[in-house]
């Protein structure tokens, strides 16, 4: 069942949004060759406790850590290790939950490490616009699958592929609520959209195969064939009119849409 969300409870899940978009923003300028994974988790971690809330995926199913931190062919879920040392080319994705006051945002970028490859620019790119590709349609009366068809065009126009085996989610009192929302699939179907809807939207795209498998660790999704993969979140409420993204900060060149 999706549930549609109150004026206060949309206004508790903004005031989380606010503190994850500002925490993604500042680490572009904390993410550079030499700095570990563990690094990147430790600021994350220290920033949410400093404004008084709680990192959500610590503990969630076990995971052991405040943020997930995945390099390279890493999809999602990456464990932070402190001898995980970033390199020049690399790419890095940082997946950030917040609880404030029992209500959640979750939001995701994808950073270069210094200079990267065009390919390396482009996957992250392109990953980016597919998600304000599906925003277009988060709008009441429009269907579900509507986001769902948007992002897959746009990545796969770009010639990239869109993972199957990981998905966007409804939001709320908890992580993961229903619905869940594919990047890929015909447009037309599912639930039409209603005003109060909190949606996790996060594209995930690989340079070569959707296909994945997860490592020794039982936590860490990595593309198949070895190859690049880049992920972009956002929290997104529903509205009567545009649709509001509570996860993006207003420096952001997006910011405010």
């Amino acid at each position: 069942m999706i549930t549609l969300k109150t004026d206060k409870e949309i206004e508790k899940m903004r005031i989380s949004g606010k503190v994850n978009g500002s925490i993604l923003f500042e680490l572009k300028d904390i993410i550079k060759p030499g700095v570990s994974t563990k690094d990147i988790e430790a600021y994350v971690e220290k920033r949410i406790r400093a404004e008084g809330m709680t990192p959500t995926f610590l503990g969630y199913n076990g995971y052991p850590a405040s943020a997930c931190v995945s390099v390279n062919d890493e999809i999602v879920h990456g464990i932070p290790d402190e001898g995980r040392i970033l390199d020049e080319g690399d790419i890095v994705s940082v997946d950030i939950g917040i609880t404030h006051a029992g209500w959640v945002s979750d939001a995701a970028r994808t950073y270069p490490v210094g200079r990267v490859s065009d390919t390396a620019a482009g996957i992250i790119a392109v990953c980016r616009e597919s998600f304000f590709a599906g925003l277009a349609h988060c709008r009441v009366g429009e269907r579900l699958s509507d986001i769902s068809h948007a992002v897959q065009e746009t990545v796969e126009a770009a010639g990239f592929s869109v993972v199957r085996d990981y998905v966007g989610h409804g939001i709320g009192s908890r992580m993961h609520e229903d619905p869940q929302i594919r990047n890929y699939g015909v447009a037309g179907k599912g639930p039409r959209l209603l005003s109060g809807m909190a949606f996790a939207i996060e594209p995930m795209i690989n340079e070569g195969t959707y296909e994945t498998k997860v490592l020794a660790d039982n936590w860490t999704a990595v593309t198949a064939d070895g190859k690049l993969s880049a992920h972009y979140e956002n929290t997104v409420i529903i509205t009567g009119g545009e649709p509001e993204v509570i996860t993006l900060d207003e420096r952001d060149d997006r910011g405010g849409r």
